[in-house]
């Protein structure tokens, strides 16, 4: 048995209890996480804006070590250091065959799967976004494993399933940042530090960091921001001052609000490029008229998992580490416990901090 957050039914606490873990069988492998990083998609989950089945067993940004394998797993072995990778694409599907592994229609059947059964009263259990990484150990498909490169702190590399891809991403393959360009990112949690990073890394040269609290200010700059707005109805005109009157050639959006797409939009010069990471609920609605779209000529993109292949993109990732370019550790301001989770997601409505890293 082992230790897991349970989420019993969407809006109601996350409860602490004892799961019973099946060996793995075929092409699946069984893990003891190390660190699990708590994302906002999974208070999304908890509160119904997402749906996966319940009673699940919820976190998608892990990292461990693997206990054992199932008949047929060959590119891990016991002992070995991975990251789980939550959207593991099928490889079939019409996105995968365009190369568009982010968006595989198939990347979350595994959702709705049974994995393990609670200890109290044997009642199934779901994993969440695959993976269930809000627990000591966890069982998931091969396809979800992938070795971490060597160089990386096991605890640090959780980051990379989720947060650090989507932000890297979102810079690197939606917007494409040229060297030179400027910036603004909106929201500055545990993606949109590694979005500022990132933007730092393509070689961007104003970045602005945007968010409602003047408290997260140090922690954008040391993520490489050359700029701090906090969020008001006047935000796009100060981007625009910052930017001779011209706006950001990219803007990104971590927050999945209507209107901070729209501040966002508005924030682009004629031209620009806006980038939607955040994930907004179906209520959230943003408007624009005809003319407008044809007069700035702004290209505005969705952004799923940063439009990232983790499979190539983690290696590239793991470079930035061991270079120095990349501070996985300056993305955390909390090392929680499991049963810290909850206030974790009360901090994340609250909008303080960065990443919650729960320690194994």
């Amino acid at each position: 048995m082992v230790r897991a957050a349970v989420l019993p039914a969407v809006g109601a606490p996350l409860e602490i209890a004892e799961i019973d873990l099946p060996d793995p069988g075929p092409g699946q492998v069984r893990i003891r996480l190390a660190a699990a990083g708590v994302c906002h998609s999974d208070l999304s989950l908890s509160n119904g804006t997402m749906r996966v089945p319940v009673p699940a067993v919820l976190g998608h940004e892990g990292a461990g070590t693997v206990v054992s394998v199932g008949e047929g797993v060959t590119h891990v072995a016991p002992g070995d250091p991975v990251i789980l990778n939550w959207a593991p694409s099928c490889g079939t599907c019409h996105a995968c065959t365009l190369g568009e592994v982010w968006l595989c229609a198939n990347a979350l059947n595994g959702a709705a799967d049974v994995y393990a059964h609670r200890a109290s009263d044997g009642s199934d259990l779901h994993p969440g976004l695959n993976v269930a990484a809000f627990a000591e150990e966890t069982v998931v498909a091969a396809s979800c494993v992938l070795p971490l490169p060597e160089g990386i702190p096991l605890t640090d590399a959780a980051l990379l399933g989720c947060a650090v891809l989507t932000g890297y991403g979102a810079i690197h393959h939606s917007a494409q940042v040229r060297e030179g360009e400027t910036v603004a990112v909106f929201g500055v949690g545990g993606v949109g530090l590694s979005t500022l990073q990132s933007a730092r890394i393509a070689g961007a040269t104003t970045i602005v960091a945007v968010d409602v609290s003047p408290e997260k200010e140090e922690l954008a700059r040391a993520a490489g921001a050359t700029d701090y707005v906090v969020a008001s109805d006047n935000t796009a005109r100060e981007i625009r001052t910052l930017t001779g009157k011209q706006g950001v050639d990219v803007a990104v959006e971590c927050v999945g609000r209507a209107v901070t797409i729209r501040t966002a939009w508005e924030s682009t010069r004629r031209g620009g490029r806006t980038t939607v990471v955040g994930i907004g609920g179906k209520d959230q609605q943003v408007t624009f008229n005809a003319l407008e779209l044809f007069h700035w000529g702004r290209t505005l993109s969705g952004c799923v998992y940063g439009n990232s292949d983790p499979a190539k993109d983690v290696p590239v990732l793991a470079e930035h580490v061991r270079a120095g370019r990349l501070d996985l550790g300056s993305l955390v301001t909390e090392r929680i416990a499991l049963d810290g989770i909850p206030g974790a997601f009360e901090n994340m409505v609250a909008g303080k901090g960065g990443r919650a890293l729960v320690i194994f």
